[in-house]
């Protein structure tokens, strides 16, 4: 059965200064983040990806712009893979947020009413979207290899799913800029193969 990949878009500006870009247009990649992505590119030039699929958000379409130039794919748009609406949050550095709601990460995670009331979009949504375009690729791709390039939240939603992970774990785990979340594909769902990877050669067995 083939893998499916996840990437985390490589550093963006709103990495750097730590604050909640939301869906906000705009936000580049800064020069560490586009030398990640060619990094990663060249790990991925050895993966055999049938596909490459991005979400519409800049940073995204950046980074599966660099890697599908090493692939000789074209990333193809998937709204399911975009990032979440920060709502009311949306623009604001997280220590403001944290100081004045308290941890609002793992609220998200737990589902908290505020979290709605808020404008942000659930984690329970999250989740909806991603099993989606899972099963949607799983059955176009069948058993070839498939590279999904997203945000931390969405790559976090398939591993709650994959693995059972806890709110409190959730926040705990960073995905890294430009890394890639490892998914085998059994009879019926996902399990986890690696996380953080940035160097293919420890898990190229099955590729």
């Amino acid at each position: 059965m083939g893998s499916i990949v996840f990437m985390r878009h490589g550093q963006a500006e709103n990495n750097t200064k730590r604050v909640l870009a939301g869906r906000t247009s705009g936000i580049r990649l800064t020069e560490l983040g586009i030398e990640q992505a060619n990094g990663t590119a060249e790990i991925a030039s050895r993966m055999d990806f049938d596909a490459i699929y991005a979400s519409p958000i800049e940073r995204a379409q950046k980074t599966a712009e660099i890697v599908g130039g090493r692939t000789g794919h074209t990333p193809i748009v998937d709204e399911r893979l975009t990032e979440l609406d920060m709502g009311q949050f949306t623009g604001m550095p997280y220590d403001e947020i944290m100081s004045r709601h308290g941890n609002v990460f793992l609220k998200f995670y737990k589902g908290d009413a505020e979290i709605a009331d808020s404008g942000i979009e659930t984690f329970e949504s999250v989740r909806g979207r991603i099993r989606q375009i899972i099963s949607d690729v799983a059955k176009k791709h069948g058993d070839k290899n498939v590279l999904l390039v997203t945000h931390m939240d969405p790559i976090k939603a398939a591993l709650a799913d994959a693995m059972g992970l806890s709110a409190e774990l959730l926040t705990k785990m960073i995905i890294a800029n430009a890394s890639m979340t490892v998914f085998g594909r059994g009879t019926d769902s996902l399990y986890v193969r690696a996380v953080n990877v940035l160097d293919s050669s420890r898990y190229a067995q099955d590729w």
